[in-house]
């Protein structure tokens, strides 16, 4: 199937991680051809930040960049390091903050090493007018209650990589959110209860992501060592186009304005 007539962004690939090193350009090339206009490179440390904004400056007319503190990383945030961030978006490619959160799965950091940068960044979207890139995962009744606090106020936020319950997305769309679909929906052991979810999202808040190199769409049957790729978005794309009762040329065009609109970037 050729999706090369439709246009797709992709909202979430950590273009920085080391298995692109060497094939950068190609990497972007191949996803161009395939119908990928746009993609923003995720920041998540400010090692990241700082790499993913020059990226998105080499490479201007497709990429764009975060700059932000993953709750993974949150016991790195400091007030004087988080000055590195705010500088960051100074800059042209850099149009998002985060991706920040609370990630309550693992724990790499403290709950309240999170919460401590959740806040800083919420604080700093909302003095800049800036969108959000927003990690939750199993976080959801904290992750509320810290957005709540702030909502009124709040810029345009992205809740990325959902993969969560019916409740929770209910409860994220009622706060004003949009919604990020990776290639989760594409796995039959853990994204099937998505495929009742998706239909719920309304078009208007709706974007895709491949999260790479991470999230490889399983129904493709690609060895499970391959990496996923921005190329691999417009499977996403489709898979979501037969869960829809939608045409694929208005879900495709809707995605595509929603994300370019989120960004605040023109055509």
């Amino acid at each position: 199937m050729s999706y090369i007539q439709e246009q797709f962004f992709d909202i979430g690939a950590n273009l920085t991680h080391k298995s692109f090193e060497s094939d950068l350009e190609e990497v972007l090339f191949e996803a161009k051809e395939i119908g990928v206009k746009r993609m923003s490179i995720t920041g998540s440390c400010l090692e990241d930040s700082i790499q993913a904004a020059e990226m998105a400056e080499r490479f201007p007319e497709m990429c764009i960049s975060t700059a932000g503190i993953h709750p993974h990383n949150a016991k790195e945030y400091s007030p004087e390091m988080f000055s590195e961030i705010k500088a960051l978006l100074k800059k042209e490619p850099v149009k998002c903050i985060g991706e920040t959160g609370l990630d309550f799965n693992r724990n790499f950091s403290t709950p309240e090493q999170q919460q401590l940068s959740f806040e800083a960044h919420l604080e700093l979207s909302i003095d800049g007018n800036i969108p959000l890139f927003l990690h939750e995962r199993d976080a959801h009744e904290k992750f509320v209650e810290i957005t709540s606090a702030y909502i009124q106020q709040m810029p345009k936020s992205v809740v990325h990589c959902f993969t969560g319950s019916k409740e929770a997305l209910m409860k994220y769309l009622d706060m004003g959110f949009y919604i990020g679909i990776t290639g989760w929906v594409c796995d039959e052991r853990r994204g099937t209860h998505l495929k009742e979810l998706i239909p719920l999202i309304p078009l208007e808040r709706l974007m895709i992501e491949t999260d790479s190199p991470y999230l490889l769409p399983r129904d493709m049957k690609l060895d499970n060592s391959t990496r996923n790729e921005p190329k691999y978005l417009p499977h996403i794309a489709n898979k979501i186009s037969e869960i829809r009762n939608e045409s694929k040329e208005l879900i495709y065009s809707s995605i595509y304005m929603n994300s370019l609109d989120f960004f605040d970037i023109s055509i």
